[in-house]
């Protein structure tokens, strides 16, 4: 008799949906350290980029990336049919500013998360913040929302802010841990290697390595900068068991 499927015999698929609402506040930063850190650990991902006009999966790691309309039901089933058709693949979604209201209409009428249950999809929603209040505002809409139906990851991104103490005195931050959120820290990274690596659209990869024709040309303690910045920004997102 033929076997039939099941979580044992088929690894679970993980969504990745790096969001925040807010722009601004690091979502695409946290997206490429994402895509670099599956690469750099060889586990195999699809890409989808939501922003019409500056997707950063698509300018930094286009290999594998496309784009995916967040105003566009065809385009954003292919992020469920990704994890489905590709069991044990990370499925990476960059949530452009805004994208908040479509990306939850499109899973309410889509019966995404119920489709996520039955076929072992394991759904996570990395909310990336900056210090400001709104960020808080909006992680506790996104709790209200969703509730322990996904599993939460929390961004304190230093990049933006380094004071979180709104955060911490609003209740959130507790509650988020008490729907089993992993909590982790961005550390700040020397604003003049930022722009070089932007500059020249380059993966990380390309700018922590000298030899890299596609590099931003860092110099040597500006590439000793980004490359600890990256192991610990890595140390963090091992935490999340992405």
């Amino acid at each position: 008799m033929e076997d039939v499927p099941t979580l044992e015999t088929h690894p679970v698929s993980k969504i990745h949906l790096i969001g925040g609402e807010k722009g601004g506040v690091g979502k695409s930063m946290v997206s490429r350290l994402l895509a670099q850190y599956f690469i750099d650990h060889d586990l195999p991902f699809t890409g989808f980029d939501t922003d019409r006009s500056h997707g950063s999966l698509l300018r930094f790691y286009a290999d594998y990336a496309s784009p995916a309309l967040a105003d566009s039901y065809e385009a954003l089933d292919r992020i469920v049919e990704a994890a489905i058709e590709q069991p044990g693949r990370r499925v990476l979604v960059d949530l452009a500013a805004q994208t908040h209201d479509p990306l939850v209409k499109w899973m309410d009428e889509s019966g995404v998360l119920d489709m996520a249950d039955l076929s072992g999809i394991s759904l996570h929603y990395w909310h990336v913040m900056d210090s400001g209040r709104d960020s808080v505002d909006l992680l506790t809409r996104l709790l209200d929302r969703f509730g322990q139906r996904v599993h939460y990851v929390l961004v304190k991104n230093q990049l933006r802010g380094d004071d979180f103490g709104q955060l911490e005195r609003s209740g959130q931050l507790d509650r988020a841990r008490g729907l089993g959120a992993k909590v982790i820290d961005l550390k700040r990274l020397h604003d003049a290697v930022v722009q070089k690596i932007d500059a020249r659209n380059a993966s990380f990869w390309a700018a922590k390595n000298a030899s890299a024709i596609d590099g931003p040309g860092l110099g040597l303690m500006e590439r000793q900068r980004l490359k600890l910045w990256l192991n610990h920004a890595f140390g963090e997102i091992a935490k999340t068991d992405a």
